[in-house]
C-alpha cells in the first residue's frame, strides 16, 4: 500500500477497547488526536509501520499498546524491543552489572510506556513480562521473531546496516512497528531511518505515519520549544 500520511488536529479523542483473556476490565486506550487514531488503525493493516514525528507524540506509546493488546488478547505470544546504544558503539561490555542491567538505561522510555499501561504488577504486568524480550541489534544477526510485535523505537540513531537488519528478523505472524525522530538524531551525517523510509516507500504491507507539531501530546509547551528552536 501507499504511505499513510495525516494533518491531524489537536484533541481529537477516540477510543480502542480490546478483551484481553485476563479477565476483570477491558483494556482501555483513548486516543489524544487523529494521527495517533491512524497509526492504530495502519498496525492493522501493514506488517511493517513506520512511525514518525517530533518528541512528545506518542510514538513510543502506541506502539507498546499495541503491542501488549496483541498479547492479551492472544493473537501474538512476543514482544520484542530493541533501540540503537548510540553511547556505547553497540557495545554493553563497558556498563557494570549483567546483560539487563547494561541495557535497561537504554530501554527506560519503553519500559515506562508499558508501566503506564499495565502497571508495575498484577495479571496483566505478569502476562507482558513472560512475552517481552529485549533484544539489542549488537545480537539480533541470524535471529527469527515468529509469533511477534518487534519495535524499534529511536531509529533516528540507527545505521543503514542495523535498519536492513531488524527489518529481516521477523518471522511468522509478525509485525515490525519502526519509531523515530529524523530531526533529533545523535549520529553525524545523513539520517539512515529517512533514507529506509524513501526507499521502501510504495512497497505493499509497508506504511508510514507522520505526526506533526500540533500533534504532540506530552506538554503544550514542547511544540513552541521545537518551534522556536527549530526556527
Amino acid at each position: 500500500m501507499a504511505q499513510k500520511r495525516t494533518k491531524p488536529q489537536r484533541n481529537t479523542k477516540t477510543t480502542s477497547t480490546s478483551k484481553p483473556s485476563t479477565g476483570g476490565k477491558n483494556f482501555h486506550l483513548e486516543f489524544k488526536n487523529e494521527a495517533q487514531a491512524l497509526a492504530w488503525a495502519a498496525f492493522k493493516q501493514h506488517d511493517v509501520l513506520f512511525l514518525i514525528g517530533p518528541a512528545g507524540t506518542g510514538k513510543s506509546f502506541l506502539a507498546c499498546a499495541f503491542a501488549i493488546e496483541q498479547i492479551l488478547n492472544k493473537e501474538r505470544r512476543r514482544i520484542i524491543l530493541t533501540r540503537p546504544i548510540v553511547e556505547s558503539g553497540e557495545s554493553l561490555g563497558y556498563l557494570p552489572g549483567e546483560f539487563e542491567e547494561k541495557v535497561h538505561p537504554y530501554m527506560l522510555p519503553m519500559y515506562d510506556c508499558i508501566e503506564k499501561q499495565v502497571g508495575k504488577d498484577g495479571p496483566w504486568r505478569d502476562k507482558i513480562n513472560q512475552a517481552m524480550e529485549v533484544a539489542p541489534i549488537a545480537y539480533m544477526r541470524g535471529r527469527t521473531f515468529d509469533d511477534a510485535i518487534c519495535i524499534f523505537d529511536e531509529a533516528q540513531n540507527a545505521s543503514m546496516l542495523q535498519l536492513k537488519l531488524f527489518l529481516t528478523r521477523f518471522g511468522e505472524n509478525s509485525k515490525i512497528i519502526i519509531t523515530g525522530d529524523p530531526t533529533q538524531s545523535d549520529i553525524a551525517g545523513r539520517v539512515a531511518l529517512v533514507e529506509a523510509m524513501q526507499k521502501l516507500r510504495g512497497t505493499d504491507g509497508i506504511g508510514v505515519v507522520e505526526f506533526k507539531l500540533n500533534s504532540i501530546v506530552r506538554h503544550p509547551l514542547i511544540g513552541k520549544i521545537i518551534e522556536k528552536l527549530e526556527a
